[in-house]
């Protein structure tokens, strides 16, 4: 079964107790026992809910992996996944460039209980290498990362792990199942921000967890039942229809991805365009080998601050917002948005500089969110 069947096709799109076409939005705290004494799949909806497990069942298909959990927001879905497994004392090493919320987490929370992390740039292997201590419990990825969109090399972050015993989890929020799936590449944990692309139209807040390994899905399940903080009937609902447009979403986001790099790399006030999908970025070639597509997403720098403004202030058609991957063209400013979580000098380090700004290309003919641009800085 070729993969676009497989989004329609997959086993979880039949509610067998009716026949409709549409799993029902099950909403139930608790289900009735007929016999105590017999353990019944269902009992109460913070361990099982049918809409929720349709929902973990679809993705978990759609990303190569045999077990799916469904968490409250892409941030329940990162944070239990590294609780899931690390203990006091452990150390991490993380993409130095990765989402703010993520930053924020393992560095102003996780500390607490002295989990320590080091941040690298895992373009580069050897600086995973350099900094694996005895201590070294989790490496976790973001690739391409947000928001320069750098690239890691998948299998070779695998091999290191693999050689030093270390869990990998891998945030696949930019390219969604559709254009990546890290576990064939062996990677043991992927996690989305599932209000993205997988839902696709921001109108939800969700995240999951994928798995294939049945010991990693069963410590991933008890931080999900004892936190708590799982996805809602209504919302799992919303994702499942997400699901059903990712690939036609996917295909055109790319498509005018595509078209508005290339054009932004000929315009004079523009400093530097960030892409995987341009030839000429730093780990195309390398993605081409552990993705099917580029993802709808994409950064410049401008000349100055000023355009950034100008363009904020003035764009018609691009949503000056936070959040991406949904219908509607989104402009973020990571410096002000989902990075001002990082302390400035950190956060410049890493490259997000002020006159940054991250696209999330949308459904609209690209010619017209090109002219809203330029309009824009005119």
């Amino acid at each position: 079964m070729k993969y676009q069947t497989l989004i329609l096709h997959n086993g979880n799109e039949i509610d067998k107790a009716t026949g409709a076409l549409n799993i029902p939005i099950y909403q139930a705290s608790t289900f009735n026992q007929e016999d105590v004494e017999i353990h019944q799949k269902y009992t109460y909806a913070r361990s099982e809910n049918p809409t929720r497990e349709a929902l973990e069942k679809t993705v978990a298909s759609l990303e190569s992996g045999k077990h799916g959990y469904a968490f409250s927001s892409g941030m329940a879905a990162i944070s239990s996944a590294i609780s899931a497994f690390i203990e006091q004392g452990d150390h991490i090493i993380a993409t130095s460039d990765i989402y703010g919320g993520s930053y924020r987490i393992l560095t102003q929370f996780f500390n607490k209980f002295g989990v320590t992390t080091t941040l690298v740039d895992t373009t580069d292997l050897n600086n995973i290498k350099d900094a694996i201590k005895p201590n070294t419990k989790l490496l976790f990825l973001e690739t391409p990362s947000n928001p320069l969109l750098k690239v890691t090399d998948i299998v070779g972050c695998v091999e290191i792990a693999k050689k030093h015993n270390l869990i990998t989890i891998l945030d696949n929020t930019f390219m969604s199942p559709y254009f990546q799936r890290p576990i064939e590449l062996g990677i043991d944990v992927v996690v989305h921000s599932a209000t993205k692309f997988i839902g696709g139209h921001s109108d939800v807040i969700g995240g999951v967890t994928v798995v294939k390994n049945d010991e990693y899905a069963k410590k991933i399940y008890f931080v999900q039942n004892g936190f708590g903080a799982i996805l809602s009937p209504q919302d799992s609902f919303l994702l499942l229809r997400g699901i059903k447009t990712l690939k036609v979403r996917m295909e055109e986001s790319q498509n005018s991805a595509i078209k508005i790099a290339n054009h932004l790399k000929t315009l004079d006030w523009i400093e530097e365009v960030y892409y995987p999908g341009l030839n000429s970025h730093k780990g195309h070639n390398i993605l081409k080998t552990q993705a099917s597509g580029f993802g709808g997403v994409l950064s410049f720098k401008t000349k100055n601050v000023e355009q950034v403004k100008r363009i904020m202030k003035n764009v018609k058609l691009w949503a000056v917002a936070v959040s991406l991957g949904g219908v509607e063209s989104i402009l973020s400013y990571p410096a002000r948005m989902s990075h001002y979580a990082i302390p400035k000098d950190q956060r410049e380090k890493m490259g997000v500089t002020d006159n940054l700004l991250r696209l999330s290309v949308g459904l609209e003919d690209p010619d017209d969110l090109i002219n809203d641009l330029e309009d824009a800085i005119k």
